[in-house]
């Protein structure tokens, strides 16, 4: 029965065993929709997904995200990676080939003397030279699976890369708004800070003078000190939001020239209610760089089942030799030996190891299936956990607005009420203790709103895109110098 298999494959051509991959999403994703991202987004062309943070219209922000791809060390190993897959994938294109290829070539001298009455000396050089040639035929499709494999990988690594874009784009995105927050929270802290100096320095001097006790001068003392201790640990949050920029523009801490000429940006928050997107979220969601990278993790592994069970069926190898032997002896000749021939190998008694090890891929590739699957769906939780906390933030910053506005009439009345009299200093205090922390509140939530706008555009994949090529000049100099990568560093290093 194998004869006659064999028989076929070679008739009919290359017979590739193992299963075909083709993409097994969900049927839930076919159908998706979102309430929450819904309410939260609309179509639109401009700006793009691939390029999101530009609805933010923050040259400085966009100044931070070109630095950031040339720099984050994060997306400069993605992209060699991607470089190591493809070298990957030429070696197991190489299995189209010979395999077996040596070439040996000898030169012996030799000197011999015979001892007796007829005793003769000879001296001679006998050379030798030959080549021996293997070529497995690819009956069972195993090289072409390890060449669909290896292609998987690759394209798996490209979507890596993409990925990292994606993750490095959200997260510079949310640093520098956390920066920005930390600045307006610090202006609002030093403003009342200013303002409960002015009420401390007043009723100091009411106590002094005997016309207020000891406790308003006190609590005043209190509240401005309160206050004027928060600023170092704003001022604190501001420099590690700095160094976290230059850690993911891949520099050490120190000056940051991409926020030099963004002094009128300082502290300064967008409001954006509604993400712009240019297709419907199943699709974003399955286009996510992450959930690609791990479908291809599973084409891959599909086609490794094919190279596995190929093992299970007989190796066909043709054989040749070419071997010339000669000698500088007088009156000899040199030879020639031509031998050609097929092979076949055959693992007859493996005791279960090749059935088993198609088995150990087959469950690779149902764990991997399952992952793919996890991903998408945490693609989605992400997406529809974003958009919810974005709508949820929005309709918060409508009513901490209107509390920031009703503190400040209300500290405008007590301060009016206490000056003429008609009240002691504590609700002067209460009014600009309750100021403060609804100006701080607000400023914190419209923060957040920012936050979550990034988290959907990241959870629906959105960020891949870049100017920079996949290999900096620098290290491709260096690649170049210390291997040689012929056309391969330059089709693979296109951005």
């Amino acid at each position: 029965m194998a004869v006659g298999v064999a028989i076929a494959a070679v008739l009919g051509g290359c017979v590739k065993l193992g299963p075909d991959f083709s993409p097994a999403p969900e049927p839930w994703t076919t159908h998706w929709q979102s309430e929450a991202i819904e309410q939260v987004s609309t179509s639109g062309a401009m700006p793009e997904t691939r390029e999101w943070w530009r609805i933010f219209a923050d040259p400085a922000l966009e100044r931070l995200m070109v630095a950031a791809d040339a720099g984050d060390a994060g997306v400069r190993i993605a992209g060699l990676r991607v470089m190591e897959a493809r070298a990957q994938l030429g070696m197991a294109q190489a299995g189209r080939y010979p395999q077996v290829q040596q070439a040996t070539a000898d030169a012996m001298y030799v000197h011999s003397r015979q001892t007796g009455a007829s005793a003769q000396t000879a001296r001679m050089w006998e050379y030798s030279a030959g080549l021996d040639v293997g070529w497995e035929l690819d009956f069972w499709g195993r090289f072409a699976r390890a060449i669909e494999s290896a292609d998987a990988a690759f394209l798996g690594a490209q979507a890596n890369h993409a990925a990292m874009l994606v993750l490095l784009h959200a997260q510079v995105a949310t640093t520098y708004y956390a920066l920005r927050t930390a600045e307006a929270r610090l202006a609002i802290a030093r403003d009342n800070a200013r303002l409960q100096k002015r009420s401390f320095e007043i009723t100091e001097r009411l106590f002094k003078g005997g016309e207020s006790d000891e406790l308003d001068f006190q609590q005043a003392r209190t509240q401005y000190l309160g206050t004027l201790s928060s600023i170092p640990e704003l001022e604190n949050q501001i420099q590690q939001a700095r160094n976290a920029l230059l850690v993911l523009l891949g520099r050490p801490p120190g000056p940051l020239p991409e926020l030099a000429d963004a002094g009128d940006r300082t502290g300064v928050l967008p409001l954006i209610d509604r993400a712009v997107l240019q297709d419907v979220p199943a699709d974003l969601l399955l286009r996510r760089p992450d959930v690609r990278a791990a479908e291809y993790k599973v084409a891959a592994q599909s086609a490794l089942i094919g190279v596995a069970r190929a093992d299970l069926y007989p190796a066909v190898t043709l054989m040749g030799s070419i071997g010339w032997s000669a000698t500088s002896l007088p009156g000899t000749q040199n030879g020639m030996l031509l031998v050609g021939g097929p092979s076949v190998r055959w693992n007859i008694f493996d005791y279960g190891r090749i059935v088993n090890n198609v088995r150990v891929q087959d469950a690779r590739l149902q764990q991997l299936i399952v992952a793919y699957q996890d991903t998408v769906r945490q693609g989605a939780r992400e997406a529809d956990d974003a958009a919810g906390g974005l709508a949820k933030a929005l309709q918060r910053e409508r009513i901490l607005r209107e509390a920031s506005q009703a503190a400040e009439r209300s500290l405008a009345l007590a301060t009016t009420v206490f000056r003429e009299g008609y009240s002691d200093f504590q609700r002067v205090l209460d009014a600009q203790r309750a100021l403060f922390a609804q100006q701080d509140a607000y400023l914190v939530n419209r923060g957040n709103a920012v936050n979550y706008l990034i988290a959907l555009y990241k959870a629906l994949g959105g960020g891949w895109a870049t100017s920079a090529p996949l290999i900096d000049a620098a290290t491709r100099q260096q690649m170049e110098q210390r291997t040689d990568w012929g056309k391969l560093i330059g089709e693979t290093s296109q951005p």
